[in-house]
């Protein structure tokens, strides 16, 4: 059998660079972003998206006013696409005896786990994955989802309220605890248990309004009839630590986040008795997605640094 073709126990014979064609339409629901990412002319994959319809003896596409969706039976087909494109990898790389992992990997990410992510650990993952080049896209949970819904991200991790889809395969989650903090000069950290309403006559440093967790704080409030109104807003949740434990203010902030200060008598979670908020960090990656041995390799390492196993 000629190299580059599969055959399925049926007797069919498939072309994998068809295959690939396929998944890259499929990820992309473009023939023409499909062809400019493969290096190939737009006739040329249509032509390889009809000889594997042909093949099948099915419609994998529908087209209408230059939209592409996949249909059901082209959802089924990229199940077995996935999974022919791994093994041949997967086989291609242990007859090679290759060790090391080349790819360029896409991650959108909630702004402030970035710190948590590359503080220590990543120079040992280079090192480890010379190969493996990362991008990285701070970005709200909305814009994560799109990028990651158009393939313009590989996998995203988020922190906010749980979500849970069949689009998507969530890698790894849990819950975050989140807190009110003070510095350790603050007065507010002698009055024992306080209440929410308490808090808002102090000044706020806040993460930008509509960002994950401060979206979050902000419904819970509404739906008390109340409102916050920060004197300063920033994305660096690093940041407002350092100005919290300067008694620059009051902040809403992840404990991850605010455990070295807190560890150093620097900040002081409030006791709020009467306010909470549900929050998850979640790992996801679209099920339509290839997880490819870098994005896999990728994905081990923020399963690693930023989840309690």
């Amino acid at each position: 059998m000629p190299a580059g073709y599969y055959s399925l126990e049926w007797g069919m014979v498939m072309d994998l660079k068809n295959l690939t064609t396929f998944i890259h339409v499929a990820e992309l629901n473009s023939f023409t972003k499909a062809a400019t990412v493969l290096g190939y002319s737009q006739s040329t994959v249509s032509f390889q998206i009809r000889q594997l319809e042909t093949e099948l003896n099915a419609q994998l596409f529908e087209r209408i006013n230059h939209t592409v969706a996949l249909t059901e039976k082209g959802r089924e087909v990229l199940n077995y696409a996935h999974r022919i494109r791994r093994m041949t990898m997967e086989l291609t790389e242990n007859m090679a005896d290759q060790q090391d992992l080349k790819g360029h990997i896409r991650l959108a990410m909630a702004d402030s786990l970035c710190d948590s992510l590359f503080d220590r650990n990543f120079p040992d993952f280079c090192r480890q994955h010379p190969g493996i080049t990362l991008k990285i896209t701070a970005a709200g949970t909305e814009e994560m989802f799109r990028l990651m819904n158009h393939n313009e991200a590989d996998a995203i991790l988020t922190l906010d309220s749980h979500i849970y889809d069949t689009e998507y395969v969530i890698f790894r989650e849990e819950t975050v605890k989140m807190h009110f903090v003070a510095s350790a000069g603050c007065p507010l950290t002698r009055k024992g248990a306080l209440s929410v309403t308490e808090l808002l006559s102090w000044p706020f440093l806040l993460t930008e309004k509509g960002m994950s967790y401060r979206r979050l704080l902000d419904e819970g409030l509404a739906e008390r009839s109340l409102e916050v109104k920060p004197i300063l807003e920033m994305g660096s949740a690093r940041l407002i630590c350092s100005l919290i434990g300067e008694g620059a203010g009051i902040s809403f902030l992840p404990d991850y986040v605010t455990q070295q200060d807190v560890e150093a008598g620097l900040l002081v979670r409030l006791d709020v008795t009467d306010f909470e908020v549900e929050i998850w960090k979640q790992l996801l990656y679209h099920r339509d997605k290839w997880v490819s041995p870098q994005l896999e390799a990728v994905l081990e390492y923020c399963a690693e640094r930023e989840f309690t196993i």
